[in-house]
């Protein structure tokens, strides 16, 4: 069983996948700096992409930005939640109580719906309780939180899931502003937990995610005298520092942030869609960026298990991170496929190398 995969990358990088044979999956990659410098890439880098929860660090940048949205008080290990497609542990939910109480506001004011967990082990002791999931069990339920929050601050009505709603304009801009791209440059659809999400150049979604890298390294120099930066800085460190927040346990995200030490953050997009943000350091310099760097990565069929072996494939090839580091990876990089006699039948592998534009 072989799979095949195309990418791209850039300095500021994206990286997204398409198909790719055997399961007949396909990939593109996009690598950017966050000058928006294409640096490597396999595909098309201008494919219009649905980015689906890959997109929130950006939509919490622009609730960051709301007047008084600030007066909610909430801490970094919140921000990394809103920013998550959680798992619906025990941990995530009751943080979304006290988020909800933080800004006077009750589970049934939250416009997205209840749905199995993300987790095999949350799924089966649910069935054991009888439980029916609600919103707050929504993998979305931080973000949501974020936005109703966001709809307080600004004295709007509660209906901040409207596309019309300031909230979501407030977003829209941001989404504009971080990529220079025109309004109509930007598709929106509905996502699956109710609100509107973009649709952007792949190239754009790495340079978002270069931008957040970019932001962390400028923190830590202390440069980051613009606003804008200091909070995009905030998003990085929240999602490095609590990573069991971002998704839960034993899942990419958070085994990825967890083995890179807080030299990378990544975040899942339903559907086959990743985004990587990787701080300046020797590694980075070598690929040719100025500054912290953005991989993209999409794959057609929406399968995440190559998703995850993909964008392992492009740190190996990048030389991003120590030896040790992708090691404690293979689970996710090097796949195998096991028959009911536990016969190995096949194995995931990739025919691309990235290349230069």
């Amino acid at each position: 069983m072989e799979y095949y995969s195309w990418l791209n990358v850039e300095a500021c990088s994206k990286a997204h996948l398409v198909p790719l044979p055997g399961s007949d999956n396909m990939s593109d990659g996009k690598l950017t700096d966050a000058d928006g410098s294409l640096l490597y890439a396999v595909g098309d880098p201008s494919r219009l992409t649905l980015a689906r929860s890959a997109a929130k660090p950006a939509q919490i940048l622009a609730l960051l930005e709301i007047e008084r949205f600030e007066q909610f008080g909430f801490d970094d290990k919140e921000i990394a939640l809103m920013c998550s497609s959680h798992s619906s542990e025990e941990r995530h939910v009751q943080s979304g109580v006290t988020m909800l109480a933080k800004i006077a506001a009750k589970e049934q004011d939250l416009r997205c719906g209840g749905h199995p967990s993300m987790s095999e082990s949350v799924n089966n002791e649910w069935i054991r309780k009888g439980f029916t999931p609600g919103a707050l069990c929504n993998n979305c339920s931080a973000k949501h939180i974020g936005m109703l929050a966001g709809a307080k601050a600004l004295g709007q009505d509660e209906e901040y899931h409207l596309s019309n709603h300031e909230v979501q304009i407030r977003v829209r801009h941001t989404f504009e502003e971080l990529t220079g791209l025109e309004a109509d440059e930007i598709k929106w659809g509905i996502d699956g937990c109710n609100l509107p999400a973009p649709a952007l150049p792949l190239r754009d979604i790495s340079h978002l995610y270069a931008l957040l890298a970019h932001a962390a390294d400028a923190e830590a120099q202390g440069s980051a005298t613009a606003s804008r930066t200091r909070n995009l800085a905030r998003i990085y460190h929240s999602m490095w520092r609590f990573p069991e927040m971002v998704a839960g346990d034993a899942r990419f995200c958070t085994e990825l942030m967890l083995k890179y030490g807080g030299t990378l953050v990544g975040k899942l997009g339903a559907d086959g869609c990743y985004g990587v943000a990787i701080r300046d350091s020797q590694e980075t310099r070598r690929l040719g960026a100025n500054s912290g760097l953005g991989i993209s990565v999409k794959v057609e069929d929406g399968n995440e298990e190559i998703l995850y072996a993909a964008v392992m494939e492009i740190l190996e090839q990048l030389g991003i991170g120590s030896v040790e580091s992708r090691d404690a990876m293979k689970a996710f990089h090097h796949i195998e496929r096991v028959n009911t006699a536990g016969v190995i039948t096949g194995k995931v592998s990739f025919s691309f190398k990235l290349r230069k534009p």
